[in-house]
This record gives C-alpha cells, structure tokens and sequence, in this order.
C-alpha cells in the first residue's frame, strides 16, 4: 500500500493560492456553466452545498464549496456511537489548568494495525466544541493506513504538522501529499482518508474550533512577506467509484460517530468554491528579522492566525520557527526570558531549537501556559551571552508553536503519561547571580 501511494503522491498536481476561489473537474464536463444547481446536474452528478461558514458572513471571511458527487452525503444510514480512543474535546474538565511548565517526549510506537485516527492522542486544549471557541492539541503516531474508512471533523478544521513519515491524504475535494517540514489543512467537515507513504508516520495536530485560519495581516511589513498565498496548493479534482462498504467516521461535538456506507463518499468528480483544504512547504517562509539589535516579537513568525472577536488577539496562532540569519549587534540572540498572555505549546519538526539546549527532541513538545515564566535553559544562556557576535545561520532546526489566547488544559492521560518529563524545571536550575551595585 505505501508504495501505490508514494507513486500517487509523486505524481500529484495542484491548485495554488490560499483562499481562491478555485474550481476542478476530474471529467470534462462535470461543472455546469453559469449556475450551481441546474434542474439536472452534469453527467447524472448530484450537486451540493459545503459550507464552512454561516451564509450570510462577509464574503472576505465566507467559505463554501459546491461539490458534484456520484452520491449525496445525504445517502447514508443513522450514525452510532463509538469509542473514543485516546481523543478527548473541549471543554477540558478533567483536571484543572495547571501554570507550571511542562515537556514531553516523543509518543511511544503505536500497536501493529494503528492508522491515523486510532493513534491520534489528546494532549489539551480548551473552549467548548458546542460553542465554535478555542483549539485541541492532538499527537498522532500510526504505522497503518486506513482502509476502508474516511474521517470527518465537525468541531473544527484540522491542520496537521508531519514530523515523521509522510501521507497521502485522500480528501473529498481530491488528493494531497504532506511530510516533515510540510503542513497539511483539512477544512471542518470536509472527509478524508489518510495513506502512509512509509513504515510508520508521527506528528502533530491543530483543531481549531474557531475562525478558519487565515493568512495575517501584514501591517508595516507591507505587501510581502512571511507565508506567500501563492504557495499554499489545494488538489484537483479526484474521485472514487467504489461500491463496497466504507465506515464514515464523524467526530461531533467532542465525540465519534460512525456509520457504514455501501459506497466510498470520496466521489466528488467535480467541485468549486472556497472551503478548500490545502498543502503548505514551511521552508517556504519568508522570514523576517531584526538587522540592528533586538528581537522582534515573534509573531512575525505567524503562517495562519484564527481571528477572534478582539482585533489582533488570536483564538489560535500557528507560528513556525523556520532557518534564517541572525545578526543583531549587542543582543541576546536565542529567544528572550519572557511571561506571555498567550499560553504557548511549541513542537519539533527536525534538528535541535536554539533555546533549548537538550531536552527538547523531535516529536516532543512544551506547554507554557500564560504568564509561566519560560526562556533559554542555563547552558544556551552561558554560551550566548559569551558568543562572538558575527552573523549566524539558525538552519539545524525546524519547531514551531501552536500560541492561543486562553489557558491549555491537559488531558489526565498527558498529564500522567510515562514520557511527560518530570524534571523539566531543571533545565533553568544553576542560572548564577550576576548582579553588581
């Protein structure tokens, strides 16, 4: 199975541009000129609506999607419960927010026989799914594709951050390919299947129960910079005509239902609209920085924002922290001590992060709830405050940070988990006085 999808994957091509008004047939024909919804669709197709926001939004923020299908969603028997696993959902309520600082490592190799959706593991998060608020942090470890099965997400919109072994994912709209150093957004509702293209896949996961993530403003930066809309890629068209059970797959206000189809739902052969999901290369990244002394403030590091109700205060940023140059004279160069009002989970993609000596691996991760005092560990800040200051190239590393406005709450099951490691705090253990009146 991974070696047809790698040869799929191989092959693919895309749509580019983020949030265009994009349109795709896999048959010639299938879209009907003019209109959505003719008395009689193309080709015997159904056509449906996909909406991803309220009708009625401004059309900047309206996303939809008109879908011509073999079948209609619509044709299916009753959903029925089914277990969880380790996937938990907003609101939080297990355990109360805890302010210390918190590490993990890596999740530990999945059972044989593990896809996607049965190795995806809740570390936190918060909001309420019945409320469109907030964002879950999700891992994920499988060494199995899905057969026979597509998942769809009701509570938000997925983006997924490969840190090992890449997939084909098999969406409604068409088929997209993501691994380490890539990012992968699958819009809410939207159903897929994802493929392996290796032995086994880890990484991370973003559901964002709010606003669709969207490119930020670029205020004083000007038109250019940071995440190019030009090179975000969404699929072409690409459908299946399989007439053999498929489960579906709904997670629904924090829970998973399922029902069994007798044909695969992947069978859009034509499509059209805006609630699009998308591909993203983060060494693609126009990297701005400081050419004088200081930092900026990170945030200038956002490849998507989730806008809430306050202007500049995200329900949810997704920042990357990507190789650039470092030059600034007389300045403290890995990140600043600070205590921020986002809460911060920050992740490794590939390599080592400059401000964390050890410790801080591929495929783990941090949690700094908001005002935990966090920065450099002692070893990283002995060395930079005594380095020769010529400029640098950060290019060993790849980490990035999932930054929310509201405090994440995690799982009992991260909380209590045999890789959370217990003596993080350590690591700013032996920073000496230094102080001289």
């Amino acid at each position: 199975m991974s070696e047809q999808a790698r040869k799929t994957a191989e092959a693919l091509e895309y749509l580019t541009g983020f949030g265009n008004e994009h349109s795709s047939e896999a048959v010639p024909g299938a879209l009907p000129p003019g209109r959505n919804s003719p008395q009689r669709a193309p080709l015997g197709l159904y056509a449906e609506q996909l909406s991803g926001s309220a009708f009625t939004e401004p059309r900047n923020h309206n996303r939809r999607s008109w879908l011509y299908r073999i079948r209609p969603s619509a044709a299916h028997p009753p959903f029925a419960r089914i277990d969880n696993g380790a996937l938990r959902s907003a609101p939080f309520t297990e355990a109360p927010a805890d302010p210390n600082r918190l590490r993990w490592n890596p999740l530990p190799d999945p059972a044989p026989g593990t896809d996607f959706l049965a190795g995806l593991w809740t570390l936190g998060g918060n909001g309420d799914t019945t409320q469109r608020s907030g964002m879950a942090i999700h891992l994920y470890s499988a060494n199995a594709s899905m057969t026979d099965r597509v998942f769809s997400d009701s509570d938000g919109e997925l983006l997924i951050v490969p840190e090992r072994g890449g997939m084909l994912l098999r969406t409604e709209l068409g088929l997209l390919s993501a691994g380490p150093g890539e990012v992968a957004l699958i819009p809410r509702g939207v159903r897929f299947r994802v493929e392996l293209l290796d032995d086994d896949a880890r990484g991370y996961v973003c559901e964002n129960y709010g606003r669709p993530f969207e490119l930020p403003d670029l205020g004083p930066i000007g038109a250019n910079g940071l995440a190019a809309a030009r090179d975000f890629r969404a699929p072409v068209a690409a459908y299946e005509d399989v007439e053999r059970p498929t489960e579906v797959i709904n997670k629904f206000c924090g829970n998973l239902w399922a029902a069994t189809h007798d044909h695969s739902p992947l069978d859009v052969v034509a499509w059209y609209g805006t609630h699009t999901p998308y591909v993203y290369d983060l060494r693609r990244f126009n990297v701005l920085g400081s050419i004088s002394y200081d930092h900026p403030d990170p945030s200038i590091f956002t490849v998507l924002t989730s806008p809430s109700d306050t202007p500049g205060l995200a329900g949810v940023d997704f920042v990357v922290f990507a190789p650039r140059w470092l030059v600034g004279e007389d300045t403290f160069r890995p990140p600043y001590f600070h205590r921020n009002v986002m809460s911060e989970y920050m992740g490794l993609i590939e390599g080592a992060y400059d401000a964390k000596a050890e410790g801080f691996v591929p495929g783990g991760g941090s949690l700094h709830n908001m005002m935990s005092a966090h920065g450099p560990d002692r070893e990283t800040f002995d060395r930079a405050s005594a380095a020769e200051l010529k400029p640098q190239k950060i290019d060993d590393g790849l980490a990035f940070m999932f930054e929310t406005r509201w405090p994440i709450t995690a799982t009992t099951q991260a909380a209590g988990a045999d890789h959370l490691q217990r003596g993080y705090d350590d690591v700013w253990q032996g920073l000496q006085r230094h102080f001289r009146a």
